[in-house]
């Protein structure tokens, strides 16, 4: 530890980049004010799924083929991000939001299936809770992904109610497949199959509304999206502001397409395309209805998405420019769409190139609330309310309400770390400069999810403004020799890294990530035959 921290003042001493003492020392924004009403704003949070920015017209003007209006007049009456970060795949995604902490730190980095006993834990506040101790009224709809047992459900977790589907659509379909067992008495049955759609309330009921069928998936958003809309219609003239995290299953794999809807986006035969249509016509309603209840611009409204495009499954997957895919280490994994629109607060139509992530959205939503400080409060205990649960955490995202507002011309976020779904550092962004230390050498498809990461003994170094789409080490015939004359770089970024991996000693996981294979079955095996091993020698007076 003290090693590294000499190298930190020698690169500093020497004129290197700037480098912090610590984790925490980035600077925040002043809190947010009250409404003048005295009426926090609304916050409507929409959340699409493995969609990739090149899907979105607001950034590529409809190179795909068709557009997304809807979207788009979010980014055009607000701010639309080109550095937004999201994590490498759907749990992780959106526990990160939920949290503000790294998946790393929730244990939340694994996406989650059918019958795994991991999910939100007791002593990981969520954004929720938070906004509850504010008077907010709060509710989620659709996917969730976040734990399949009572205790993980969102109205576990601060929500008043919760209406939609545990997994990822593909998980929800193995049922439907020819070697599911037929007896529903059969043991993979009774321990894997998925829940149902759920409906649930903070008073403890909840009911399976029947599973998630391929069938059921055409309109599976339908009924989320309507649910949202009616709970909006209740509580929008309320006197109590309200968050609303929708979250649709439009676009993970695989896209089912209502007959009726087939060719929508002008595309024929385009299952993709005619779902990204539908999806767009989702946010579409959404957004009327805040019109319609003449509350948009006392509401705060997201869109962003959990993870960077999924590729396997093409035709019927998004598309990013960025390196790879949904659950590697590349840009193509993390970077994603992300817009924010709140109107008299929020400046129309400005592109903003700084680093945000989706961790950002815990302590930047508390300040709009009225809560400017809830990361420090929560690094020395705070109580979601009076009388509440006392949360002590680290938060990894930081208050951006004055970047959003524009008191401030630079992002409050000066790095992001980069984990892998087993919760491994594989690579960190410090301003423009990326540093891997591991890489997924699979340049896409399934083998992305098969092949390990290959750490390195020296790690690459990437520019993202000279080169955002990491291709250098690729196509570039000086690549090594550049990097070879600028290691110093490697060697900031590795210290900066070793301070923030610091942070997990004193704010330690709340528990290990999951596993997709039998890696940790093994590890516990061998750690009780080792134990039995020194049992045996002990008995044996050796």
């Amino acid at each position: 530890m003290n090693a590294r921290r000499w190298l930190t003042a020698a690169l500093v001493a020497a004129g290197g980049l700037a480098v912090a003492a610590g984790a925490h020392a980035q600077a925040q924004g002043d809190a947010a004010k009250p409404q003048a009403s005295g009426k926090p704003p609304n916050i409507l949070v929409i959340f699409g799924d493995d969609i990739g920015q090149a899907n979105i017209s607001a950034y590529t003007r409809g190179v795909v083929g068709y557009t997304t209006p809807n979207i788009d007049r979010i980014a055009k009456e607000g701010i639309i991000f080109t550095d937004y970060y999201a994590e490498n795949s759907c749990t992780a995604g959106r526990s990160s939001f939920i949290t503000g902490q790294s998946p790393r730190r929730t244990g939340l980095s694994k996406v989650g299936v059918p019958g795994v006993d991991v999910g939100l834990q007791d002593r990981d506040v969520t954004i929720a809770q938070a906004l509850k101790a504010h008077g907010y009224v709060t509710a989620q709809f659709g996917k969730n992904h976040l734990g399949d047992r009572d205790e993980y459900l969102p109205t576990k977790h601060g929500f008043d109610e919760f209406f939609g589907n545990l997994y990822h659509l593909n998980a929800e379909e193995e049922p439907e497949r020819p070697y599911w067992p037929k007896d529903p008495k059969d043991p993979v049955v009774k321990a894997y199959k998925p829940r149902g759609v759920i409906k649930a309330s903070a008073d403890g009921k909840i009911e399976d509304t029947g599973a998630l069928t391929s069938k059921r998936m055409e309109t599976i958003d339908d009924e989320t999206v309507g649910a949202a809309l009616d709970y909006i219609d209740k509580h929008g003239k309320g006197d109590k502001p309200f968050f609303v995290w929708m979250n649709t299953t439009r676009m993970h794999i695989y896209t089912h397409i209502r007959p009726e809807h087939q060719g929508k986006s002008g595309m024929p035969g385009n299952d993709y395309a005619d779902g990204m249509w539908e999806h767009d016509q989702d946010v579409g309603k959404l957004l009327k209805k805040l019109d319609d209840l003449g509350i948009a611009d006392n509401t705060i409204v997201v869109y962003t998405t959990d993870n960077g495009p999924n590729q396997f499954s093409w035709p019927d997957a998004a598309t990013t420019p960025f390196r790879n895919e949904k659950d590697s280490n590349w840009e193509g994994a993390f970077r994603v769409p992300a817009m924010v629109r709140w109107p008299g607060h929020i400046p129309a139509g400005v592109t903003r190139n700084g680093m945000v992530s989706g961790l950002d959205w815990f302590p930047t939503l508390l300040a709009a609330a009225g809560e400017g400080d809830i990361k420090e409060k929560l690094l020395k205990g705070w109580a979601a309310g009076n009388g509440g649960k006392n949360y002590k955490v680290h938060l990894d995202g930081y208050n951006q309400l004055e970047y959003l507002t524009g008191k401030s011309d630079k992002s409050a976020r000066n790095e992001f770390y980069y984990f892998n779904d087993d919760g491994l550092l594989v690579a960190m962004r410090m301003e423009n400069w990326k540093i891997v230390f591991c890489e997924q050498r699979a340049p896409g498809g399934f083998d992305v999810w098969k092949d390990p990461f290959v750490c390195l003994r020296v790690p690459k170094v990437f520019n993202l403004r000279m080169d955002p789409y990491e291709r250098a080490d690729i196509v570039s015939d000086q690549y090594y020799d550049w990097l070879s004359k600028n290691a110093y770089l490697a060697f900031i970024g590795s210290a900066k890294a070793s301070e923030f991996l610091e942070t997990f000693v004193e704010w330690p996981p709340s528990q290990r990530p999951a596993s997709f294979s039998v890696d940790q079955v093994q590890e516990e095996v061998d750690r009780k035959i080792m134990q039995y091993f020194e049992e045996q020698k002990k008995k044996q007076g050796k």
